[in-house]
């Protein structure tokens, strides 16, 4: 069979903040699937922090998206027609030809549906932001029990399972910034952190300062920026950052200036270390196999704000960028 898709191109580069004008939308007809390739019908599609940077032609660890070509990212869909044995019509798999409403893939990852669990979750607290949020604390950032750890940006997809991984790992007090106060309430409230903050109600150094009093021991850093200083001067010694994202500065024209206070981490022993997901695959099954049981046994909160029809993934992206979701933000085709 043949289908007539629709994706979304990247119709010019972003100078600054990207606008709905970046994008444009088009209608291809897409053949019945080759050898090894699977026609899949998206059901869910990610948007996240790091596509932002693929907007822009510059040299990076992953490749710039082209100019008038369909955008990427993960996504779960349902197998509409198969050219793989062994994999049936039906079958739910997870991709990276997000962007689109049906895909050609030769690249996916089979899926086993958890009962009761969305397979949006397969792009959240069971898929690459939860690898994050895993491997950065515990192996970056060589997370120990009893220890102080500080989030930025914890209501998004990773902050907001990297604070609830360190509670469920035995943290002494786990404390959050968000940008609202709705986002600090969700924060102590549903998701258990000890303490958070608006990081628009003052200076971050000394709101972080009052959130942990006798200092931190680690900062999952997913902002950069004032986020990044105030955690140098607020971390005990031998404390350790692992460096997630920079979001904070993702759209500015011109780069803000560093941290003032990197002396500090001479006198203080201080190790800083930025990471990518990419590298770490080889811990998905274990991060799959303790968070499942987390989320399975109702101790794991995986929040997910939705964004209906691919017409309104720019929108949603966007949102995304302006910190509008809680958790992740999933478009729901």
């Amino acid at each position: 069979m043949s289908v007539t898709a629709r994706e979304i191109r990247l119709a010019s580069r972003p100078d600054g903040w990207p606008t709905e004008e970046n994008f444009a939308f088009a209608d291809v007809e897409l053949p019945s699937p080759s050898a090894g390739e699977l026609l899949v019908r998206n059901t869910f599609m990610s948007v996240d922090p790091y596509m932002r940077g693929r907007m822009n032609d510059v040299k990076s660890y992953t490749p710039p998206y082209e100019l008038g070509k369909a955008l990427e990212g993960g996504a779960v869909g349902t197998v509409v027609e198969s050219g793989v044995d062994g994999v049936a019509p039906g079958a739910l798999v997870l991709h990276n030809a997000g962007w689109r409403s049906h895909a050609l893939v030769s690249q996916y990852t089979p899926l086993t549906p958890v009962e009761g669990v969305s397979p949006s979750h397969f792009l959240g607290a069971l898929g690459m932001p939860a690898l994050t949020a895993y491997v950065g604390l515990l192996d970056i950032a060589s997370f120990e029990p009893g220890e102080t750890v500080f989030v930025s940006g914890a209501a998004g997809a990773v902050g907001s399972l990297a604070g609830q991984f360190a509670r469920l790992k035995g943290a002494g007090r786990v404390v959050g910034s968000a940008g609202s106060a709705g986002k600090v309430a969700h924060l102590t409230g549903k998701l258990g952190f000890d303490a958070a903050f608006n990081y628009r109600d003052g200076a971050v150094a000394d709101l972080l300062a009052r959130a942990a009093p006798a200092g931190i021991d680690v900062y999952f850093d997913n902002v950069g920026g004032d986020h990044l200083e105030a955690a140098i001067g607020a971390l005990n010694n031998d404390g350790r950052v692992a460096v997630c994202g920079s979001i904070s500065m993702y759209n500015e024209k011109q780069p803000p200036p560093g941290p003032r206070n990197l002396h500090l981490l001479v006198g203080k022993r201080l190790r800083l270390r930025g990471f990518l997901v990419l590298d770490h695959y080889d811990r998905f099954g274990a991060m799959a196999a303790e968070v499942g049981q987390w989320l399975a046994g109702g101790k794991l909160v995986a929040e997910e704000t939705f964004v209906d029809g691919l017409d309104n993934a720019p929108a949603a992206f966007l949102g995304m960028l302006r910190g509008e979701n809680t958790g992740k933000m999933v478009v729901r085709l």
